[in-house]
């Protein structure tokens, strides 16, 4: 098994690139997805001062076939989209291979960290290289057992929260101070550490509750 961390580079071809591109600072937070034959559906959290004017450009774009808005707020809408299937699960469906959910679609670029065999990741590969997608390999490290708590990275904002002080007492480092020292949004930043912290507390427990059944010796 080997973890890996990549940047694509969406086509501005497709609505999902251009309309990124049109609102570069507008998060598309995919947190999940699927698709059926040549349909994909998403739900998808819109982070953007002006969530209504991206949602109603999403719904010009021919290849959309609809939006449904569950929630909204002045910075923030909860969104289902169906459309043409997207290049990305494409992408995903030819490899089958599995991606962290959620992840964030900003400026056309979006990061990957996947866990997968050698083998369905170099057919991943060759799937981005057919396809319109551009792509860079930012980390790539072997995981020889399931054993490792956290994401690449949960891993990096968990040694930056410690080194900044976030988890002293009393607190050294706000969680936006946090956020803004790693350029991350704040909601972002915020989801990433409820996640980190869930495995860490989950392993921890897992091992404790090993040593209360585990057989004790005796002198």
């Amino acid at each position: 098994m080997v973890c890996a961390s990549l940047t694509l580079t969406i086509p501005k071809r497709t609505w999902i690139g251009t309309v990124s591109r049109n609102h570069p600072s507008a998060a598309f937070r995919v947190r999940s997805a699927q698709s059926a034959d040549a349909v994909g559906v998403g739900f998808v959290e819109l982070l953007a001062e002006k969530p209504a004017e991206i949602i109603e450009s999403i719904r010009s774009f021919d290849p959309v076939h609809t939006v449904e808005v569950f929630h909204q707020e002045p910075n923030r809408a909860l969104l289902q989209i169906e459309a043409d299937k997207p290049i990305l699960l494409d992408v995903l469906d030819k490899a089958g291979v599995p991606v962290e959910m959620p992840f964030e679609i900003q400026n056309g670029q979006v990061e990957w960290e996947l866990t997968t065999t050698r083998n369905r990741l170099s057919t991943l590969g060759s799937a981005l290289d057919e396809s319109e997608v551009g792509y860079v390999v930012e980390h790539i490290h072997a995981k020889p057992e399931f054993d490792r708590i956290l994401t690449d990275k949960q891993q990096r904002l968990i040694e930056a929260a410690l080194k900044r002080g976030y988890y002293d007492s009393p607190r050294h480092c706000t969680q936006e101070e946090l956020a803004a020292s790693l350029d991350m949004a704040k909601s972002t930043c915020s989801e990433i550490l409820h996640r980190a912290e869930e495995r860490i507390v989950k392993s921890f427990e897992r091992g404790t509750e090993s040593d209360r059944t585990a057989p004790r010796q005796t002198a």
